[in-house]
């Protein structure tokens, strides 16, 4: 339970650092921050797949607002901040590392599955859906809302990057193409 109470006040950092901070980048950042703190916790809460479609969206807003904000790329800084930016980078694969062992721990044994509602289905779901294919079943049957709920963001935020990251219409062959129709 500790480690919810971290995660919220991580997702509380990052959006109030997002409000206040001037550099849009930054802004950016801290938003993705605060989504990855929330899909750590639909993990830690054993929601796997809304914690993957919630990764899943939060990667494609962040190319859209990365792709929004910055209009050139930025050099890479050779001299001055790189011990700093190595830190950083160490103490986050670090701290992912650690909070992945942490969920991974949290499964059962291999062979050894959590069988509470999957004995539900296994025993109901032949006689109350008519289906042979229980997959199919649990999939269409028990959680088709769900299903259907998860398949709609998806598309819809794939959607999004795509209409974001395209070019502008096709041109005719000659035709220049200035640097802010890119």
């Amino acid at each position: 339970m500790v480690e919810l109470y971290i995660l919220l006040i991580l997702m509380i950092i990052g959006a109030i650092i997002a409000i206040e901070v001037k550099d849009m980048l930054s802004s950016v950042i801290a938003v993705g921050a605060a989504g990855l703190a929330l899909s750590i916790t639909f993990l830690i809460l054993k929601a796997p797949d809304v914690a993957i479609t919630q990764l899943v969206v939060e990667i494609l807003a962040l190319i859209i607002l990365i792709r929004a904000t910055l209009k050139k790329d930025l050099p890479f800084s050779a001299t001055g901040r790189w011990f700093l930016n190595t830190l950083i980078t160490v103490a986050f694969v670090v701290v992912f590392l650690v909070i992945a062992k942490r969920c991974l721990d949290d499964l059962p044994q291999f062979g050894q599955p959590l069988m509470r509602v999957a004995k539900i289905y296994l025993k109901q779901g032949l006689a109350k859906t008519g289906a042979t294919n229980l997959v199919g079943s649990v999939i269409l049957d028990y959680r088709a809302y769900d299903t259907l709920g998860e398949a709609t963001i998806l598309f819809t935020a794939v959607i999004g990057v795509l209409s974001i990251v395209r070019r502008v219409g096709r041109k005719k062959v000659g035709t220049e193409v200035k640097e802010e129709d890119e």
